[in-house]
This record gives structure tokens, sequence and C-alpha cells, in this order.
């Protein structure tokens, strides 16, 4: 998806489907994320959160939990991520990590 697309209510569904992951600490972050921000996140962090969602379940975890940056990005990707909406949704992403510890 490029950034100057809206996303449909219906990719938006898509996006808490495949929130649904096969780590199961990454799972409990997505999914918590889901139900909290999900249906209020910009169109540019609902793109950006697809974006993020085709890395590997390790890869992901590692950017969210803040133990990696974001590596072998494709040229095209590299300008999108330095967006602020990419800083945005990382904070999300992390509070939610951190609730996590919380409960």
């Amino acid at each position: 998806m490029q950034p100057h697309q809206t996303m449909s209510e219906v990719e938006v569904k898509r996006l808490g489907w495949r929130c649904r992951r096969g780590l199961l600490e990454l799972d409990i972050v997505l999914q918590r994320f889901s139900k909290q921000y999900l249906v209020d996140l910009s169109n540019d962090e609902l793109l950006i959160f697809d974006v993020l969602l085709d890395y590997p379940d390790n890869e992901l975890l590692d950017v969210v939990t803040l133990r990696k940056e974001l590596k072998n990005l494709a040229p095209e990707e590299v300008e999108f991520f330095k967006a602020p909406a990419l800083q945005q949704l990382l904070g999300k992403l992390r509070a939610t990590d951190h609730k996590q510890d919380l409960m």
C-alpha cells in the first residue's frame, strides 16, 4: 500500500486479523494494541502498521521492545519510515508492551 492511499474499513479489519501472530509475546502486545488503538489510528499510522506487520515476528518484537532498530529497509521504505507517524505508532506499541508488564 502506498502512503497516499486511504485504507478501507475492510483493510483496517484485516490489519486486526494480522495482529494474530505465532510468537506469544508479540501476539499479546499486538492484540492489546489492536483493541486499544486500531480504530483511532491516523491513515499514515495505519499504512505504517500495515508495513510493520510484514516483518517477521522476532524482528518486529525486537523493534517494539527497543532491542533493535528497523533494518534492511527497501529504498522506498527509508523515507516512509522517517515519518513522524512511525514514531507515534511505535510509541503506542511500546506503551502497550509496557502495560502488559504491569498486568
